[in-house]
């Protein structure tokens, strides 16, 4: 973290804490929601349509359970002082980056490179 500021680090660190708070706070407001309580009547087409919106919602709220996750490895790091570094070369991860994609765990080339290999 020797090449982030003090204020670059307090920055994104309440970046990582606002959007932590937003995701928690979307799934409570889920979990209230009274469209989730049992679908009772209705005919095959509807009962398949709201299946299909559950379905959506869950795969949704998976990758921002996801997200959170990160987000917290993201808020660790930083106590750690380990955060803004590259976990695959070591190279310090620029300002930008992280200001744009906080939870990053990758320089841009090393993020390039994976993402090549998964396309192989």
């Amino acid at each position: 973290m020797k090449h982030l500021t003090e204020e670059q680090v307090r920055e994104i660190r309440e970046a990582l804490l606002d959007m932590r708070k937003r995701l928690l706070e979307s799934a409570q407001e889920q979990i209230r929601d009274p469209s989730n309580v049992t679908f009772e009547g209705g005919d095959e087409i509807d009962r398949a349509d709201l299946e299909g919106e559950r379905y959506l919602t869950f795969r949704i709220k998976g990758r921002e359970a996801r997200l959170v996750h990160k987000i917290d490895y993201a808020l660790m790091k930083i106590e750690a002082g380990t955060y803004g570094v590259c976990e695959n070369c070591g190279a310090p991860i620029p300002f930008e980056r992280l200001k744009a994609r906080p939870v990053t765990t990758m320089c841009i080339e090393c993020k390039e490179l994976e993402e090549e290999q998964e396309n192989d």
